[in-house]
């Protein structure tokens, strides 16, 4: 009886050694941890390869050369709509981080703004951006914690490599070591980059705050904060700077090995002892394992304490608030921006604000948009103006009328959490 598990090896639990090794530069030491028999590696060579840029690598690794930071998935993702309320910028897609930063607010418990009515709960998130020093700045990775898990695959790689020796398997034994070395090298090499955060940190001197908002579909995070530290969110992105840019030839000798080793375990395997694949089957299981669990981590959740770790923008800065309807969240985002500026206004449009939200161009919604405004360029916690006595009704016909006056409700609901 052979146990020929050489076909497998070099497919099985690819997926999830290409997952774990995008996490090798999150945490602290983790390019010193992949000395383990790791499967899929004719998978991880196809992917990694493609890294590499010359005639000779393309040819061996066919594809779309990826840049680090895309192949290592620390750059994949664009941001919602970004608004700036004091200079009027607008950017349709913001950067990865803008993205990692939608997926985190909902952390932060939120307050509910008074509400008559309920149509669509909209999130609404204040966040503080602090002042980021660029000079200084290093990505804080995760703690030395993990160590503990890596033990165990790179134990039972040891241990059946051993034990392959004491029974005389050469075969297994060598294909095992193999393994380890090949998979510990990879590791090492891409490890060994370098982590960093690529943004405008030096905006055009004069430039007015950044204040502004993220627009989601039934949210919308408010942001405040010098123009060159709300750049690090709306337009900035990791950047991973290997070694042997931008040939990075050493990438491409770890996906050689990787392959060499999936077409040697095919030819010797299969001429070891059933004890020695057993062995070698044991510490494949045993890896797979191992990355299956640094593969069931929320990848975006790391990133984004990383991030948020390095720029000291800490959960207290992050205020949540939930509204009611959508015409509500419009008008207290409007409040917000235009918090503790001097009256009359005169570097922010809050007009435009609201437009971004409700763009009807209906006689209710122009009045509406009108009415709030005026509340806006009014004197900060001065009485509300929302009843419908201060409002010219003329030209609209009684729904219309009944309309407005829900929607100066939902607006007067805002001003109230807002005061």
């Amino acid at each position: 009886f052979s146990l020929d598990a050489s076909g497998v090896a070099g497919f099985f639990g690819g997926e999830e050694a290409i997952t774990a090794m995008a996490t090798v530069h999150l945490y602290r030491g983790r390019r010193w941890l992949g000395w383990y028999n790791s499967p899929g590696s004719y998978t991880i060579a196809k992917e990694f390869g493609r890294i590499s840029r010359s005639r000779f690598w393309s040819g061996l690794f066919p594809g779309s050369n990826h840049d680090p930071a895309i192949a290592f998935k620390l750059d994949v993702k664009t941001g919602p709509k970004y608004v700036a309320s004091r200079s009027g910028t607008v950017m349709q897609q913001t950067g990865h981080f803008a993205h990692l930063l939608t997926q985190g607010t909902d952390d932060a418990t939120p307050l509910s703004l008074p509400a008559t009515r309920t149509t669509t709960n909209s999130r609404i998130s204040i966040v503080t951006v602090p002042e980021i020093a660029y000079h200084n700045l290093l990505v804080q990775t995760m703690s030395y914690h993990h160590a503990v898990f890596a033990s165990f695959p790179i134990l039972v790689s040891i241990t059946t490599c051993i034990f392959s020796a004491l029974y005389a398997d050469w075969y297994c034994f060598a294909m095992i070591l193999l393994g380890i070395i090949s998979s510990g090298v990879t590791c090492f090499i891409i490890g060994s980059g370098v982590l960093d955060i690529e943004t405008v940190k030096k905006p055009a001197e004069g430039s007015p705050p950044g204040d502004g908002i993220l627009l989601m579909q039934n949210g919308v995070i408010i942001l405040k904060g010098k123009e060159k530290d709300v750049n690090a969110i709306t337009k900035g992105k990791f950047s991973l700077k290997l070694k042997g840019a931008p040939e990075y030839t050493a990438i491409g000798l770890c996906s050689l090995l990787l392959e060499v080793q999936f077409l040697l375990q095919l030819l010797l395997i299969p001429q070891g002892l059933l004890i020695g694949q057993i062995m070698f089957l044991t510490s494949v299981v045993a890896s797979w394992a191992y990355n299956s669990f640094l593969a069931s981590l929320d990848n975006e959740k790391l990133q984004r304490k990383l991030f948020c770790e390095t720029i000291k923008l800490h959960e207290s800065a992050i205020l949540g608030f939930n509204a009611g309807t959508r015409t509500s969240m419009a008008a207290f985002t409007c409040f917000v921006l235009c918090e503790n500026l001097p009256r009359p206004l005169k570097d922010i449009e809050p007009m435009k604000i609201l437009l971004e939200f409700l763009p009807n161009e209906t006689p209710v919604w122009q009045k509406w948009r009108e009415q709030v405004v005026a509340q806006v360029e009014k004197e900060e916690n001065d009485t509300s103006i929302f009843q419908p006595g201060n409002v010219n009704l003329s030209g609209l016909n009684s729904n219309e009328q009944t309309l407005l006056v829900t929607l100066l409700q939902d607006a007067k609901d805002a001003y109230d959490g807002y005061i």
